[in-house]
């Protein structure tokens, strides 16, 4: 009985998009499962190029960043998704079910954008890694932040990020 505790919760472990605590209800998200995200909310990324914002969904629960961006065959160039975890963690992105490529910002509690994966390939197990502490993930359609100049360092204007908070 251990042993298959044991594997589910690896198994669970694996399908969750951004690092979670393992659960068998967050890896069973399937295509039909309705998943509410809430109204999207403006982002801003302030840096060299300029300010870009985007109307972004909020993936708070463990079920919503479960989902995240999976079984959608299109995205507007001007929205996106933030994971918004409880507390700061090394986090993992992966592809499952997800049709589109896309830029994975990686960002520090303080909003400063840490790390981008570009045009992160569909449908890939392979992960992207913030490979340090971060608070939150965004999303946005691949070869985004490349068009508009977004790069690390660059400033994310969302509620979520308080502005003086320090980096982990």
């Amino acid at each position: 009985m251990k042993r298959l505790i044991l594997l589910a919760s690896v198994f669970a472990f694996a399908a969750v998009t951004p690092l979670a605590a393992p659960t068998l209800s967050v890896a069973q998200t399937a295509k039909n499962d309705v998943v509410d995200f809430g109204t999207p909310k403006p982002l801003t990324i302030k840096g060299e190029s300029g300010e870009h914002t985007f109307m972004v969904e909020e993936a708070k629960t463990l079920d919503q960043q479960a989902r995240g961006m999976m079984y959608r065959e299109e995205m507007d160039p001007d929205t996106g998704m933030i994971f918004e975890f409880k507390e700061p963690k090394i986090a993992t992105i992966w592809m499952k079910n997800t049709a589109i490529p896309l830029d994975i910002l990686f960002v520090r509690s303080n909003g400063k954008i840490l790390k981008i994966e570009h045009s992160h390939q569909p449908y890939t197990l392979r992960s992207a890694s913030s490979e340090a502490v971060v608070a939150a993930v965004v999303e946005l359609k691949g070869g985004r932040s490349k068009e508009l100049g977004i790069r690390p360092g660059d400033q994310v204007d969302h509620p979520f990020f308080k502005a003086d908070a320090p980096a982990p």
